[in-house]
């Protein structure tokens, strides 16, 4: 893939070189994936997982398992009104999926459509907007927009709920899909871990001590898409953007100076502090990442864990796998289908702690 998304090499492979995608499979009742979130946010349920050892309770006693001194590293990107529908010159409909801007009048997006549109064609989106179809990279096209595309797309646009959502998005997904502290556009969909935390939460965990940064990383289009090797070393992840601001940098070394803990708020953050910190040291600044985690990764920064319950066969699920252990995941997970968890974006939540070298 050339200009927009370049497929990287893979900066880590697992070192348990046996393990193939069918390792990171499970069965989930459809009943358990949440179709629409629950009233109050904090109300969603935690298993909180160290080791073999699992504790059920309820995200508002979140601070029970933190203590005065530990840093929360939360992702501020906010999703974008991503998805666009319309029709080709031929009358064709069309689906448009954003996955980045790449300058002010052009952006990489995935188009479903009965044929592939050609470069040089136009599409019709949202009875508003006339789309020049530049050309074709891998999977994304290059779509030029007839003003700024940002604002455009924000205007006529939709929410762009994750496919098992099982329905369009309606008024109150414009809030509940987005954390209360989303800030920097540029998502196409949400680092579902924070959206359990609501004002009350952070403001009770700011009083006992806990410090809160944040980190930008703007989830592409690619996190819907599949595995589809049998051997993961053959497995390439799309690059990601994130931003590392100094004072977070500057708030982790003081952290670690006095002993407190780094507590990654999702995958996304826990990704951005990684690849920020694959030379040894952390270091500041904006950035392209396409780590892809598995079992025998060495983790630098990150000794928590917050994040809601992931896709068989994902590269989030062996991820999480290679932070508390293989066999704790299969085991935590087996426990939380048999209570009834609620999975995926509008789900519960885990808290998982670093499982350390044997």
């Amino acid at each position: 893939m050339t200009c927009g998304i370049p497929d990287a090499a893979l900066p880590f492979v697992s070192t348990l070189m046996n393990l193939t995608l069918a390792d990171f499979d499970y069965a989930l009742p459809l009943e358990l994936i949440a179709q629409v979130p629950l009233p109050q946010r904090s109300a969603s349920r935690l298993l909180v997982v160290d080791g073999e050892r699992r504790t059920d309770t309820h995200f508002s006693d979140l601070s029970q398992f933190l203590r005065a001194g530990d840093l929360l590293v939360m992702n501020d990107s906010r999703v974008l009104h991503a998805r666009l529908l319309g029709r080709k010159e031929s009358g064709g409909q069309v689906e448009v999926l954003v996955e980045r801007l790449l300058d002010p009048a052009v952006a990489l997006a995935q188009v479903r459509a009965s044929k592939s549109p050609p470069a040089g064609s136009r599409l019709w989106l949202e009875q508003a907007l006339d789309v020049e179809v530049l050309g074709r990279e891998g999977e994304f096209y290059r779509l030029r927009f007839s003003g700024d595309a940002a604002e455009l797309i924000e205007r006529y646009g939709r929410l762009p709920l994750p496919p098992y959502i099982e329905r369009s998005a309606h008024a109150p997904d414009e809030m509940r899909y987005q954390t209360i502290y989303a800030r920097e556009t540029g998502s196409v969909a949400a680092p579902t871990a924070g959206l359990h935390f609501d004002a009350e939460l952070l403001a009770s965990l700011r009083d006992m001590g806990v410090g809160i940064a944040y980190v930008t990383l703007h989830v592409g289009a690619g996190t819907f898409q599949p595995v589809r090797t049998h051997d993961l070393a053959e497995h390439r992840m799309h690059t990601e953007r994130y931003v590392l601001p100094q004072a977070t940098a500057t708030a982790i070394a003081a952290t670690r100076a006095s002993g407190g803990r780094i507590v990654a708020v999702g995958t996304t953050s826990l990704r951005t502090l990684e690849s920020a910190a694959l030379e040894g040291r952390l270091n500041a600044g904006a950035g392209e990442t396409a780590l892809f985690v598995t079992p025998g990764f060495e983790f630098r920064l990150v000794d928590l864990l917050i994040t809601n319950f992931h896709l068989p066969k994902s590269t989030l699920l062996m991820l999480v796998s290679a932070f508390s252990g293989l066999d704790e995941i299969r085991g935590a997970y087996r426990h939380a289908i048999a209570a009834s968890y609620r999975f995926f974006s509008y789900g519960d939540a885990m808290l998982l702690h670093r499982r350390l070298p044997q």
